[in-house]
C-alpha cells in the first residue's frame, strides 16, 4: 500500500488515532518545559537550602581539616570515615537533590501522563538514514530549535548583562574583600540572575510547548482513506454490515412467519398492513407475534387463511399497532380498549359458529 501523503492528511484526528499514538510512546514533549522545571527547582533549592547546606558541608570538612592529624586510616577505619562523611555529605544534600529529581520528572508529567511503551526503543532505520537525517537538519523542527536558541542566548545574554553591569564595581572590590563575605553576596547575586532567568524561560518555555503540540497535532492528522479504513475497523465493513442485517431481517422474518399460526386475530389495512396478536384467557394482555407491510402482510394473511385465523379490517388500529407495538411484545395499554373490542368480536363469532 502506498504510504499516503501529508498534504492529504487535512482531517482531524480521531480518538482512537490519539490513543495509538499516546501508546507508541508518541507524546508532545517539550524539552523547554524540562528545562524550566529543573531550573525553577535549582532556584528553589538555592533558595531554600543553600544556607542549611554550606553551613553543614563547611561543619563536616572544618571538622576534617581540623582533626585530620588525628583521624585513623589504616584497617576498618578507613571504609567508617568514608561512611561518616557519605552520610554527613547525604544528609545535607538528600532532600535538594530529591527536589531536582521531582522537578525533572514533573517537566514531563505536565506535558503528558505516565506511558510505557517499548516502541520507542525499537530501532529504527530511518534515524540513521543520511537522507532522513538531512531532511530533519532542514526541517520546520530544526529551524524552530535554531530560532529558540538564537532566543535564549540573546535574552538570556541580555538579561544577565543588565543585572550584572551595575554590579560590576562590587565584582571588583571582592578582589580584595574578606574571603567570608564572598558566599552571600555569590549567593545573592546567583539567586537574582536564576529568578530572572526562569522568569524568561517561562516564556520560552510557553512558546515552545504550544509549537510542539501544533506540530505533534498536524502529524496526527489523518486523511480521508484514513478515516474510513478507521471506520471499517472499528464499526466493520458497511458491506458486511449490510449482509448480516439482511440475514437478520430474513430471520425475524421466518420467526414471525412461523408464529402466525398461533395468532388468535389478524387486524389489517386491509392490503398495506397486517398484524397478528395472540391472546389467551389470563394473559395481562394480547402479545404481537407478527406484523409487516406489503408483501410480508399478504404472507401474514395467506397463513391465517391455511390456518382459519380471523382477519379484521381495521385500517387506523393496524398502522397504529404497527407503529407502536414490536414482536413478541404486548400492545401498549393505549390500545386496549380498541383491540379488546376487536377480540370480543371474535370471541362472539367464534361461539356462534360453535352453536351451528
Amino acid at each position: 500500500m502506498a504510504e499516503t501523503d501529508d498534504s492529504d492528511k487535512t482531517e482531524e484526528p480521531s480518538q482512537k488515532r490519539l490513543d495509538e499514538a499516546l501508546q507508541r510512546g508518541d507524546v508532545v514533549k517539550s524539552q523547554e518545559v524540562n528545562t524550566w522545571f529543573v531550573m525553577a527547582g535549582a532556584t528553589l533549592v538555592l533558595m531554600s537550602f543553600s544556607g542549611g547546606m554550606s553551613r553543614d558541608l563547611s561543619t563536616t570538612m572544618r571538622g576534617l581539616i581540623a582533626n585530620g592529624w588525628q583521624i585513623r586510616v589504616d584497617g576498618p577505619a578507613l571504609p567508617h570515615l568514608f561512611m561518616t562523611i557519605g552520610g554527613e555529605i547525604i544528609a545535607a544534600i538528600g532532600l535538594p537533590f530529591l527536589i531536582l529529581i521531582i522537578a525533572a520528572a514533573a517537566g514531563n508529567f505536565v506535558q503528558h501522563r505516565l506511558v510505557w511503551s517499548v516502541q520507542s526503543l525499537t530501532p529504527d532505520l530511518s534515524k540513521v538514514s543520511p537522507l532522513a537525517g538531512l531532511k530533519r537538519q532542514f526541517s520546520m523542527q530544526a529551524v524552530a530549535n535554531l530560532a529558540k536558541g538564537l532566543v535564549k542566548v540573546v535574552l538570556v545574554g541580555a538579561v544577565l548583562a543588565a543585572l550584572l553591569w551595575p554590579e560590576r564595581k562590587h565584582m571588583e572590590a571582592l578582589v580584595y574583600a574578606d574571603p567570608a563575605a564572598l558566599l552571600p553576596f555569590t549567593a545573592s547575586l546567583a539567586l537574582k540572575l536564576m529568578g530572572t532567568v526562569v522568569a524568561m524561560l517561562a516564556v520560552v518555555a510557553a512558546g515552545d510547548y504550544l509549537f510542539q503540540y501544533r506540530q505533534w497535532y498536524e502529524k496526527q492528522k489523518m486523511s480521508l482513506r484514513e478515516l474510513k479504513e478507521e471506520f471499517k475497523q472499528s464499526e466493520g465493513d458497511p458491506t458486511i454490515k449490510g449482509k448480516l442485517k439482511q440475514i437478520r431481517q430474513q430471520r425475524s422474518r421466518k420467526r414471525m412467519i412461523a408464529a402466525v399460526p398461533k395468532a388468535s386475530v389478524i387486524i389489517t389495512n386491509p392490503t398495506h398492513f397486517a398484524v397478528a396478536l395472540q391472546y389467551d384467557r389470563g394473559m395481562p394482555a394480547p402479545i404481537c407475534v407478527a406484523k409487516g407491510v406489503d408483501a410480508l402482510a399478504l404472507k401474514i394473511r395467506e397463513i391465517a387463511g391455511e390456518h382459519r385465523i380471523p382477519i379484521v379490517e381495521n385500517p387506523p388500529l393496524a398502522r397504529a399497532l404497527h407503529a407502536t407495538v414490536e414482536v413478541d411484545q404486548p400492545i401498549p395499554p393505549e390500545h386496549y380498549k380498541a383491540v379488546a373490542e376487536v377480540i370480543g368480536y371474535v370471541m362472539r363469532l367464534r361461539r356462534a359458529v360453535a352453536r351451528r
